[in-house]
């Protein structure tokens, strides 16, 4: 019998929007260069591999090229698909071990919060060929744990931007959150994140990158509780709270199909 795996889409409440993510809880591990071949295969922003353990669940995920130490829309689509297949009570908390140390998801109606480590910029001087490969000049300049992140004078401008990516390539970060404010009424802060080094030009919902967008914008704007909106093509909601030196992300999520591994 072959091994099952799900295709959800994260940080949207319909499917065909937001970032999808191929889930694959195995009974038992599996090696590393399987998992890989895994992803490749699918050919998605991330893969999740789920194998139960005694508290939870231990998680891994995969880009078509690499794995990451976090990522938060195939950590959504994975607790998404425990509570839809009732491998979770809906009360219960979904519980993770991942590279990043112990996460959380619990079930609020419609909507799925995760418990995340935050990660927050720190300002660094112009990078001119972060600009260059941009084709735009940043308001400010500044680095995460993963990421670099600029914000950009207007959601316009975050809108238009045609990043070369074969010279974001070659960057020593993961990736490149850009963003703005915005004056929309259903969103606070708008971004976009380009990770062509991870395998990823542009990811279309990037939860990890809000660890940073969430501590980022409440400074900014002032006030907590905030909701972005990544603006690719597929576009996405993620709400963020802030909490000492975690964030709370919400997102929602739809199945879009079910298949097996041969």
């Amino acid at each position: 019998m072959g091994i099952a795996i799900t295709q959800i889409d994260a940080f949207t409440d319909k499917p065909f929007a937001g970032n999808p993510a191929a889930v694959c809880l195995l009974q038992q591990s599996r090696p590393d260069d399987w998992m890989q071949l895994v992803a490749r295969e699918m050919n998605l922003s991330e893969t999740s591999f789920l194998v139960r353990d005694a508290d939870g669940f231990d998680l891994r995920w995969f880009t078509p090229t690499t794995e990451v130490d976090l990522c938060g829309h195939a950590t959504l689509a994975s607790a998404h698909l425990l509570w839809e297949e009732e491998h979770l009570l809906p009360g219960q908390t979904a519980r993770f071990h991942t590279r990043s140390g112990s996460l959380e998801a619990t079930k609020k109606g419609a909507w799925i919060e995760m418990d995340f480590p935050s990660t927050p910029a720190n300002p660094v001087a112009k990078i001119e060929i972060l600009e260059s490969a941009l084709g735009a000049t940043p308001t400010f300049t500044s680095q995460s744990k993963f990421d670099y992140l600029v914000e950009l004078s207007s959601e316009e401008q975050v809108r238009a931007l045609k990043p070369d990516f074969a010279a974001l390539r070659q960057l020593t970060v993961r990736g490149v959150i850009a963003t703005s404010r915005t004056s929309h009424a259903d969103y606070d802060f708008v971004s976009r994140f380009f990770a062509p080094s991870a395998g990823i030009d542009e990811d279309p919902v990037t939860g990890s990158a809000h660890c940073c967008l969430g501590p980022y914008w409440k400074v900014k704007l002032g006030r907590d509780n905030l909701t972005g909106y990544q603006a690719s093509a597929r576009g996405g909601y993620v709400r963020t709270r802030c909490a000492g030196d975690r964030v709370l992300l919400s997102g929602q999520a739809a199945t879009v199909l079910r298949a097996q591994l041969s």
